[in-house]
């Protein structure tokens, strides 16, 4: 089962009218991917995350990270460091006055076989639940291609970026986003901009 991390709880949406939702990798998306972040001080978000996510913030669209974290499960770190990671990662998006509206990530490894490892869809489905989210006027952002396939297999519209694994995936990728975008700040530009 995957494990959410509710970050700004006042912020779900009480309105029947369907929110917009926008789902965003981790490592390499809105922070450098140092393989397996296990301490807080390893934490280094990409100059722009705060400003790309404020952006949303500002665009009525919730944001929810989703982020596979198997070095839970093959026992690198635990969930507490994850939890103070994110704690972490939180208050440095706060600064940049920027907020996540949930965090969802699943501890477990390949091997698993879970529904919460993307690109399952687990974490995005509980989002939609708990949150009423519109899948459909929603978007996943990663620099993978299981990021894609993620949104894909969700019914989300996709975004990929260049950075982290991006600009080595983008050439061999098997699947096809709707946009990509050099970075977070880009894609999300483009999002807003495409409505």
């Amino acid at each position: 089962m995957n494990t959410h991390q509710s970050t700004n709880p006042k912020s779900k949406i009480e309105n029947p009218k369907l929110a917009k939702a926008v789902f965003l990798d981790r490592d390499g998306t809105i922070c450098k991917d140092v393989s397996y972040l296990s301490r807080v001080e390893d934490l280094q978000l990409f100059p722009f995350a705060a400003e790309a996510i404020r952006f949303l913030n500002k665009n009525d669209f919730l944001v929810c990270l989703v982020t596979n974290q198997s070095g839970v499960g093959r026992g690198y770190f635990d969930e507490n460091t994850l939890r103070e990671i994110h704690a972490q990662l939180v208050k440095e998006l706060q600064r940049g006055g920027a907020h996540l509206d949930a965090i969802y990530f699943c501890p477990h490894t390949p091997e698993d076989e879970c529904l919460c490892r993307k690109p399952q869809t687990k974490m995005i489905e509980r989002a939609a639940e708990e949150f009423q989210i519109d899948l459909k006027n929603s978007w996943m952002i990663g620099d993978k291609s299981i990021d894609v396939e993620t949104g894909l297999n969700a019914k989300t519209k996709t975004a990929f970026v260049l950075t982290g694994y991006g600009a080595r995936e983008v050439e061999t990728m098997q699947v096809k986003p709707d946009l990509v975008g050099e970075n977070l700040l880009e894609a999300v530009r483009l999002i807003i901009r495409n409505g």
